[in-house]
């Protein structure tokens, strides 16, 4: 959906005067703050954990225009930490659901909704009329395709991430700051930071983490105090240590240092290109869900090894698989029978692929991991498990 043009008129009704009072009062944001952010336009990219809080802060703060984008639904195990959507929602697409929550905090805000994965064919495109992009994502290709659709428009990017009990904040992109190419120039193996899916997260650190990117761009789009621009706020929840980081730009960065990307790529091969690196030099292969489905239909005599924790072993798991819960692999190799491929799988891929990796560097010579997990398990095998 194409965002619809700028509304010039930022007048405050007797109403809004009412609702936004308490800002009216601060002297550095006052009526005219208020206007301002009234004309605003935030583009917000994930309705989820990150996402909640942040929109639910932007459309209470007033900001007259918030684009969402997200092509999930809403699952039972999303409530444990995306506030935006409740138990009635399950199952309903999560923009729909958000546009409900945020009309009813807040009549005034204008939603324009891209029900969509955002890709490299229409980032731009989404992106380009907004004034701040606010990053509420979950995975590093959309990450990337993020920072360099911000670099490539000249549009400050606010940066959240969460993993367990830490998370990070900044601002990217900037005029006067780095962008996310100057810390991380390539994404790091999956299995090394999986996703939240693969890792887990406490519920409340996203609400932390997405109001502070909340709290970012009211501050970027009013103009005032000293924003995460040039600095990488880190939290650890468990000793409630918050820290800053000064990242320099760099001069050699593809994106805002050399500027040699001049278009958008395909961040899912970017990414990928690094565990097919990983997974090359362990010799471990990738084989696809109907793969396997076939394969055990025929009577193959494979080892299949589940390396999730035994509560998700108890939600589902595939016929003629054994569990070996991933911190035990390694106790697990003496026992393998080696004349027989051995396939992993997990939830997502990462966790097994970390664990196929370990049992290639041990010798185990027919190795494969199961590609997409479980997930993808279910999405083209057997819909009838339960997803988490």
């Amino acid at each position: 959906m194409k965002p619809e043009p700028r509304r010039d008129n930022s007048e405050l009704t007797r109403e809004e005067l009412v609702r936004y009072s308490r800002h009216l009062l601060l002297p550095s944001v006052g009526e005219e703050g208020q206007r301002a952010l009234k004309r605003s336009r935030v583009l917000l990219v994930g309705a989820g954990g990150l996402g909640s809080p942040v929109a639910l802060y932007l459309a209470a703060a007033g900001v007259g225009n918030i684009g969402l984008v997200d092509f999930d639904r809403v699952d039972l195990s999303n409530l444990q930490r995306q506030i935006l959507h409740g138990s009635a929602a399950i199952g309903s697409s999560k923009i729909g659901s958000a546009r409900d929550r945020l009309r009813d905090i807040n009549p005034n805000v204008h939603i324009e909704s891209h029900e969509t994965r955002l890709t490299s064919a229409n980032a731009l495109e989404i992106a380009r009329d907004y004034d701040l992009i606010v990053d509420g994502t979950d995975n590093f290709a959309t990450r990337y395709l993020l920072n360099d659709t911000s670099v490539l428009l000249g549009i400050p990017n606010v940066y959240g991430a969460v993993y367990r009990f830490e998370g990070q904040a900044s601002v990217f992109g900037a005029a006067d700051g780095p962008c996310y190419r100057c810390l991380f120039r390539e994404p790091p193996p999956p299995e090394l930071i999986p996703s939240c899916a693969e890792g887990g997260v406490l519920g409340v650190v996203p609400g932390l983490v997405g109001t502070i990117q909340a709290t970012e761009a009211i501050k970027m789009l009013l103009g005032i105090g000293e924003t995460l621009v040039g600095r990488l706020l880190t939290i650890d929840v468990m000793t409630m240590a918050f820290r800053t980081v000064e990242p320099q730009n760099d001069p050699e960065c593809p994106a805002c240092g050399t500027r040699e990307i001049k278009e958008l790529i395909d961040y899912d091969a970017f990414c990928a290109a690094t565990a097919d690196r990983e997974a090359e030099t362990a010799q471990v292969t990738e084989i696809q869900p109907t793969q396997l489905a076939a394969r055990i239909a025929h009577g193959e005599r494979l080892e299949i090894i589940d390396v999730r924790e035994p509560y998700e072993w108890e939600i589902g798991h595939i016929p003629g698989a054994r569990l070996v819960p991933l911190d035990l692999i390694q106790q697990e190799i003496p026992r393998l029978d080696k004349t027989r491929e051995t396939i992993l799988y997990c939830k997502v891929g990462a966790r097994s692929r970390y664990a196929a990796q370990q049992l290639a560097e041990a010798g185990v010579a027919d190795v494969r991991n199961l590609t997409g997990g479980i997930i993808r398990w279910i999405d083209e095998v057997d819909p009838s498990m339960a997803r988490y």
